[in-house]
């Protein structure tokens, strides 16, 4: 959160506002330590609202939206170190453009839209699970949503802050998280190569595979 402070810093005083929202399942008592220093409001979205709205698969994102209400600017992984984003926010705040959009070279995988509706289903299934310490069937339910929607990293976040509890300290472990991706997406593909079938009830190998 400090590079995003440093932002808000050199702009609050031309008409600049940052609300930050934690797209986080496991409540505001695990987004406080992050706070620390800011000054900036932030809100929790425990039910990855914002993300579904705008089909985010990750965190951070920004989202410029002027004294009107227009949305002048949307980035899918925004990040404060990477210049040529920063740059477009001053733009914006300076009215220098009316409107940035980024090249999107990233590909992704393709969901159906009853895939994604599943994924979301269980997801929320498993986030309430969670919330009543059951963590067994919280990570069965985040398990197939993760397969039905493998690019969403938010919720693949999830499971590991119920899985791996111990590398989401105040200090978060990137080089871990993105090793275990690396893995998990490993595995996923070996489970899709052996047919794979994913739907309402869960996804299972068939025994004749």
């Amino acid at each position: 959160m400090p590079g995003w402070q440093k932002v808000y810093d050199q702009n609050k005083d031309k008409n600049f506002e940052i609300l930050s929202v934690a797209v986080d399942g496991q409540g505001s008592e695990v987004v406080k330590p992050h706070l620390e220093g800011t000054t900036f409001t932030t809100v929790v979205d425990e039910n990855n609202t914002l993300v579904n709205m705008f089909n985010f698969k990750m965190v951070p994102n920004g989202i410029f939206i002027d004294e009107e209400g227009t949305i002048r600017l949307i980035k899918e992984g925004f990040s404060v170190d990477n210049y040529e984003h920063v740059e477009a926010v001053e733009q914006l705040i300076n009215k220098e453009v009316e409107k940035v959009e980024f090249d999107e070279g990233q590909t992704r995988n393709e969901q159906t839209d009853l895939q994604l509706q599943l994924a979301q289903t269980k997801f929320k299934l498993g986030m309430e699970y969670a919330k009543q310490n059951r963590d067994e069937e919280a990570l069965k339910e985040l398990d197939d949503a993760i397969l039905l929607d493998p690019d969403n990293f938010t919720i693949r976040k999830q499971r590991w802050y119920i899985r791996y509890p111990e590398k989401f300290g105040q200090d978060i472990d990137f080089d871990w998280q993105k090793e275990q991706l690396n893995k998990e997406l490993k595995k996923e593909e070996q489970q899709r190569n052996q047919g794979l079938v994913c739907g309402p009830d869960g996804c299972f190998i068939p025994q004749d595979k």
